[in-house]
């Protein structure tokens, strides 16, 4: 079975949050079972693509409206990321540093959209099955079905998958002419609220649309930024399937990004010997409970509740708690967290970025993992956490409520809280201190959380299993 995973990012060539590590390890995944799945990306001038050989495997023009753009398909020659990975190249257009943001960031998705199927359908090749993730891939499905120009390819199958349904890439129907010629009478597959909406035009269009959580399937129905009557009404087409986690990149057993790898057996003195790291690097007292905060300093995120959350927390445990945060994101949320840090230095920490390697080593370091989310379609900061014995203090939202149980509950090993307030998130913290001073029952949930499995290797045979039940085709 071929497989075309269709996508912006992808670990490690290019990385902005969860879809990218999705997107590099599931297709990795798939080839291990037996499928032969493969990725095609935006070319991006990244480190990956400096330091990496291609080939030329196709090169032609397509049309972008009234323009004309020639584009290559480049090929990692080694296959080193444990799939093909192919890069859409077009000079001017698809070939610069960042992944998003761009003034003709419409163009450019359009463009890498267009160079694939006209890349698919001039060679002749015919895959068994393309996968499109998240709006930047969402008109693929609509172009296969209802425009002229790729009639042979109408048969092939498209699974489109949602990591986060508030995105939707919609844009005016001044930009129709940028999309080849199409159906005319089929444009309301296009539409959503006066507008095309790409988002809305592959769950329409898809022959079957997944969610990376079995909760967040349903939270669409009540919260995806516009889309929720169409997510009601398609309901029946979705599957929900939790994402998983790369074993082999985030494993404290083999790990070099971290100071110390350890394994269950060794959990005690491995995760002593990376918080003395990791405080020693941030000047923080490793006697104390430390509480981290990785990812987007987002509204989403619930990162706008950090800082009041954690100066009353300092107050309310009387400084016997740390407090690290890496992030970056909402500058006002940024800045009210440095002037946190500048006020409390001996207990609170921030790095504004991102480092790849610093998360690896809060993931060993850390004792409890805060993810305050209004919105997490998946996440998979938690799943990291456990995987290194870092107890998760999550929101009870989406893929959280799916991959944490409250330690107070029957065979529960993390913090769970529903409501997104300063109060909700301190009784947790105060919760996970007592925790803290309880030494047997943290080691005990610690060793709980190292031993449960999300691998990719059950998310991967529920993909297959979907892939399969699409017929006549598959």
């Amino acid at each position: 079975m071929k497989i075309y995973h269709l996508s912006a990012e992808c670990y490690p060539v290019a990385k902005v949050g969860g879809l990218g590590d999705v997107v590099g390890a599931l297709p990795k995944y798939q080839n291990l079972a037996g499928l032969q799945a493969a990725v095609v990306l935006p070319f991006y001038d990244r480190k990956f693509t400096r330091e990496n050989e291609f080939e030329t495997v196709f090169a032609a023009a397509t049309l972008l409206g009234n323009k004309r753009y020639f584009f290559e398909i480049l090929k990692e020659k080694t296959n080193k990321l444990g799939f093909e990975l192919y890069l859409v190249k077009i000079p001017g257009l698809l070939d610069r540093e960042n992944i998003y943001s761009y003034p003709d960031e419409r163009e450019q998705f359009i463009a890498y959209q267009l160079a694939f199927l006209d890349w698919i359908s001039y060679s002749q090749q015919t895959p068994d099955l393309i996968h499109c993730h998240d709006h930047h891939t969402g008109l693929v499905p609509f172009l296969l079905y209802h425009s002229k120009l790729y009639t042979r390819l109408a048969n092939v199958p498209t699974v489109f998958t949602i990591h986060n349904g508030q995105y939707h890439g919609a844009f005016g129907w001044d930009k129709l002419s940028l999309l080849p010629e199409i159906d005319l009478t089929k444009t309301g597959l296009l539409d959503w609220a006066g507008g095309i909406n790409p988002l809305a035009a592959a769950v329409k269009c898809s022959w079957r649309y997944t969610t990376v959580s079995p909760s967040y399937l349903e939270e669409l129905t009540y919260n995806s930024n516009g889309l929720e009557y169409l997510f009601y009404t398609e309901r029946g087409k979705g599957t929900g399937i939790m994402n998983g986690i790369d074993t082999d990149v985030w494993n404290p057993q083999t790990d070099a990004m971290i100071a110390a790898k350890y394994t269950a057996r060794t959990l005690a003195k491995g995760k002593r010997a990376n918080k003395e790291t990791l405080c020693q690097r941030f000047e923080l007292d490793p006697e104390k409970p430390l509480f981290t905060f990785i990812g987007r300093l987002v509204v989403e995120k619930g990162a706008d509740l950090l800082a009041k959350a954690i100066e009353r927390s300092l107050l309310e445990n009387e400084g016997e708690i740390n407090f690290l945060i890496l992030g970056t994101g909402d500058k006002e949320t940024e800045l009210e967290l440095l002037k946190l840090k500048n006020k409390y230095a001996e207990h609170c920490a921030v790095f504004i970025g991102y480092d790849e390697s610093l998360a690896h080593q809060i993931y060993a370091g850390a004792d409890f993992l805060l993810m305050p989310s209004r919105v997490e379609p998946c996440g998979l900061n938690q799943l990291y956490a456990l995987r290194y014995g870092t107890l998760p203090i999550v929101r009870a939202t989406g893929g959280l409520k799916d991959s944490v149980i409250d330690f107070g509950d029957a065979g529960g090993y993390g913090i769970r809280f529903v409501q997104d307030n300063v109060q909700d998130i301190c009784h947790s913290v105060f919760r996970a201190k007592q925790l803290y001073h309880d030494g047997n029952k943290l080691q005990q949930l610690r060793k709980q959380m190292m031993a449960l499995d999300y691998s990719w290797t059950r998310s991967t045979q529920q993909y297959t299993d979907l892939y399969k039940s699409l017929k006549p085709i598959i």
